[in-house]
């Protein structure tokens, strides 16, 4: 019958219960974990402990099992020998003299009393004075199992068989004088506990009659037991208290190491995030105090070194500031030169022509690296400022592309655009955006190789993207961050066909940076490389993902096909014969 409805609420309640225990027992331990990373006051203090109670544990065993040894032992030599001793007065009771053996015949005839009675009472203690010991005795006569006695509440039933069996042995083999020993749990007539108790065995022969009487000695381990119960608590409260004194030793040393390692560690902190006036108190003259002072003098020489270096840097980029600003009044005069001679190369002959042509190519491209240059000194003086307004991506997208078409044409190469049909409005600069767009457009035309460049734009609800991909040399592998350093190349010998500064990269990625944005490349040798660049759509908003990936889709589906088509290697074992089925 299916279950109804109840039934599989009842257990979908019960899966959402233990799914929710075993999120929090996960959380739990992920907690604990993270609190025994990074604490080393419990690390310290856990593994004293761990390594106190293994010792304590080790030690107590062996201290008791020593105890519990020699306490048995003894008492066992102590039961032995008071068995023995019995034995002997039961041998000489039982064998009196002949005026006497004659005496207890007659009485015997008589019907007068059993003379093992007159024994017990010797032996157990139960005479005149009324003393009593403490072992109980059980005299069994097999061949008369009417004259047995028993002291106490023992009973024939109360001797182990065991022990009887190898005592009876005895009597058959004529070895009268070896004891047997054995302990046990032995419950006696009328009490409902069983009792640990050391029963010793042996034969009195008695040559005058041939008889042979067993005689059991029933020696209680009550004390025994008592004594090693008390030992054995004494041992676990005592290991228990050294167990807690070691942690709290451990405790009060770790603490007095890690408390100064943990004020560096803050004082190191705040160092880190700029407060270099940071310092740390120096007390006595041990090696955490000289700790103190080495970092102490650390910070020192850091602060100076830092100081030092940000003067240095600003004088750089005021240097370069001012080089750039300096060179654009001499540069105009030489621009008006050029300007001239340049249209007026027509007049000249071939040489002084085509020099004219290098001359007004080269002062553009000292323009543009001014340009550059002094753009680069608003990024490291912290004065560059967007101007921020709602823009359609696609519009800025277009207009890079327009701008770049005509060296895309000198350069036989093509754009593929894919762009979304929906608006995508994000509040950017879209002057520096574009200015992004064509260093990245242009960087794929000269390392493009002559094929289509790509030009894709994504959106989601919290970002737009836009990724440039070219089918060139690509990057090899470290090139990826590489490529937005200043001045950087990844052949030094190849030419620069475009007459690129080596600043556009370095640019762009500031640009994409003062937007709150990412600026990333991918890239593999003989399979090109992408350029994608992700700008929130709300100015100041933190990034959480792209929507375009940084890989291109078609190397992304390539590696899904390969990884699909490679084949799984099973054991021989697993297809039953350790062949190939064609």
């Amino acid at each position: 019958m299916p279950p109804t409805r109840k039934t599989r609420t009842r257990r979908r309640t019960l899966r959402q219960i233990l799914g929710g225990a075993r999120r929090r027992v996960r959380r739990a331990a992920g907690r604990t974990r993270s609190v025994w990373r990074r604490s080393l006051q419990l690390q310290v203090v856990t593994s004293t402990l761990v390594i106190s109670v293994i010792v304590v544990v080790v030690l107590g065993t062996f201290l008791f099992g020593q105890i519990n040894k020699s306490v048995v032992d003894s008492s066992q030599q102590s039961s032995v020998s008071d068995a023995f001793a019995d034995r002997l007065q039961i041998a000489d009771a039982l064998a009196p003299d002949t005026d006497e053996q004659t005496k207890t015949t007659d009485t015997a005839k008589s019907g007068a009393a059993n003379p093992l009675d007159e024994v017990m009472d010797a032996v157990t203690g139960s005479g005149e004075d009324g003393s009593k010991k403490r072992y109980d005795v059980l005299i069994l006569n097999p061949a008369t199992p009417g004259q047995s006695r028993a002291s106490g509440s023992v009973v024939r039933s109360s001797v182990p068989p065991n022990l009887r069996a190898h005592l009876q042995r005895y009597i058959r083999n004529h070895e009268y004088g070896k004891p047997v020993g054995n302990v046990q749990q032995i419950k006696f007539p009328g009490e409902n506990q069983p009792r640990l108790t050391f029963v010793v065995g042996g034969v009195v022969h008695v040559p005058t009659s041939g008889q042979n009487y067993e005689v059991y000695h029933f020696f209680p381990f009550n004390e025994e037991e008592e004594l090693l119960t008390n030992v054995r608590l004494a041992i676990v409260v005592v290991g228990l208290g050294l167990v807690l004194l070691l942690a709290a030793i451990a405790y009060l040393v770790a603490r007095q190491v890690v408390s100064p390692v943990r004020l560096a560690r803050q004082a190191a902190e705040r160092l880190a995030a700029g407060k270099l006036d940071e310092r740390l108190k120096v007390r006595g003259e041990d090696d955490l105090a000289r700790l103190a002072n080495s970092f102490n003098e650390m910070a020192a020489n850091l602060a100076l070194k830092i100081h030092q270096l940000e003067e240095l840097s600003q004088v750089q980029r005021q240097f370069v500031s001012d080089v750039s600003h300096e060179l654009r009044t001499p540069l105009t005069t030489v621009r008006m030169a050029a300007d001239l001679l340049y249209d007026a190369r027509e007049d000249f002959d071939p040489m002084a022509s085509r020099s004219a042509e290098l001359m007004q190519a080269q002062l553009e491209r000292f323009e543009a690296m001014l340009a550059d240059l002094l753009e680069i000194s608003r990024y490291d003086a912290g004065a560059a400022t967007l101007d921020l307004d709602p823009v359609d991506v696609r519009d800025v997208v277009l207009r890079a592309i327009g701008d770049s078409e005509a060296l895309a044409e000198r350069h036989a190469t093509r754009f593929e655009l894919r762009l979304p049909n929906e608006p995508c409005m994000a509040e950017i600069d879209d002057r520096r955006v574009e200015r992004i767009l064509r260093n990245l457009l242009f960087n794929a035309i000269e390392h493009g190789e002559g094929r289509d460049v790509v030009v894709t734009v994504g959106a989601d609800r919290d970002a737009v993207a836009i990724a440039v991909r070219d089918h060139g040399i690509g990057l090899r592998n470290g090139e990826d961050t590489l490529v937005f350093d200043r001045f950087w190349r990844a052949d030094p010998s190849r030419a620069r066909t475009i007459g690129g500064t080596g600043l556009g990269l370095a640019i762009s990625r500031e640009d994409a940076t003062l937007h709150g944005g990412w600026l990333q490349a991918w890239g593999q040798p003989g399979e090109g490389s992408q350029f994608r660049l992700t700008l929130p759509r709300t100015a100041g908003a933190d990034l959480k993902g792209s929507p375009l990936s940084l890989v291109p889709p078609e190397i992304e589906m390539r590696r899904t096909w390969r990884g699909a088509m490679t084949p799984v290697l099973l054991p021989a074992s697993a297809d039953g014969g350790g062949h190939d089925d064609d």
